[in-house]
């Protein structure tokens, strides 16, 4: 059994960038009245308290959320990220902070359709409990790789996927990039966002050049290094990768990453902002 649980990491700043990302793109797919179908491939918990026992062992949320917590920003994409997250606390303090599960949700229409999918006994549990409440929700204790593909094409023929796994096997960076191909391949049109951590940069240049080699078009990629890359063992930066992304993301990020980069990352810290592959 897997060990890997975000509640050590909730609200992180690789989170920042990640939920930042999802509620940019969530928040354009759901200007059109058509249906929507999200899809989580790994879904956790989906709601974190910060106060717990498993957050404060680590702390992290202090070098991610907390710093953007009364920051107000002349970029209304972090703005609007910021007042999501203060959407699920009250009083003005942090003491919550929702996974992707909670803020898909808080997009999600009554014609849209959530896919959640969670491997973990107690962390499927959680989710089962966090997400109670809307028909239009459906939680799957089942492989979310798999559970993606078995619902490509949707029948909305809309689709926002969120493929999330936390990197535990080193095959996961080789099965990310195969059940992508697959899934494009069955529904070409859906919006694809993968996130991935940098520990080793060898394997995300591969999984990049994975991609750029696969046929699939219209990639973009956003990372935000909290520091430089380093031998040292340990998660530096992390990043989404975005298919067929809305046709405003890039400008976005742009103007966003930069000024994470300033509030969140040490002095050799960076920024990337790629179009990986043409439309």
């Amino acid at each position: 059994m897997l060990s890997y649980r975000h509640s050590f990491h909730a609200g992180n700043p690789a989170d920042v960038i990640k939920h930042l990302v999802l509620a940019q793109v969530l928040g354009y797919q759901t200007i059109k009245d058509k249906p929507l179908d999200y899809i989580d491939t790994h879904s956790g918990a989906g709601f974190f308290e910060l106060a717990a026992d498993d957050a404060q062992k680590t702390q992290e949320y202090l070098d991610g959320i907390a710093k953007l917590w009364q920051h107000h920003s002349e970029q209304a994409a972090l703005n609007d990220y910021i007042a999501l997250i203060k959407a699920f606390n009250t009083d003005e303090q942090l003491a919550f902070y929702p996974g992707s599960p909670k803020i898909a949700e808080h997009f999600l229409r009554r014609q849209d359709n959530g896919w959640f999918f969670e491997l973990h006994p107690r962390d499927l549990a959680l989710l089962n409990g966090n997400m109670q409440g809307k028909r239009s929700i459906r939680v799957r204790g089942e492989n979310g790789f798999q559970g993606l593909l078995g619902l490509l094409p949707p029948a909305s023929r809309r689709a926002c996927v969120l493929i999330d796994p936390p990197y535990e096997i080193k095959d996961d960076y080789e099965t990310v990039v195969n059940t992508l191909i697959k899934a494009y391949k069955r529904f070409a049109t859906g919006t694809y966002m993968v996130w991935y951590p940098v520990v080793e940069r060898a394997r995300i240049d591969k999984m990049e050049a994975d991609l750029i080699a696969s046929g699939i078009r219209n990639i973009q990629l956003f990372e935000l290094a909290t520091q430089g890359d380093t031998d040292v063992h340990g998660m530096t930066a992390s990043g989404m990768i975005v298919i067929n992304p809305p046709w405003k993301l890039k400008q976005t990020m742009d103007a966003v990453l930069p000024e994470l980069v300033a509030l969140l990352s040490q002095a050799s810290g960076f920024y990337r902002s790629e179009q990986l592959v043409d439309e």
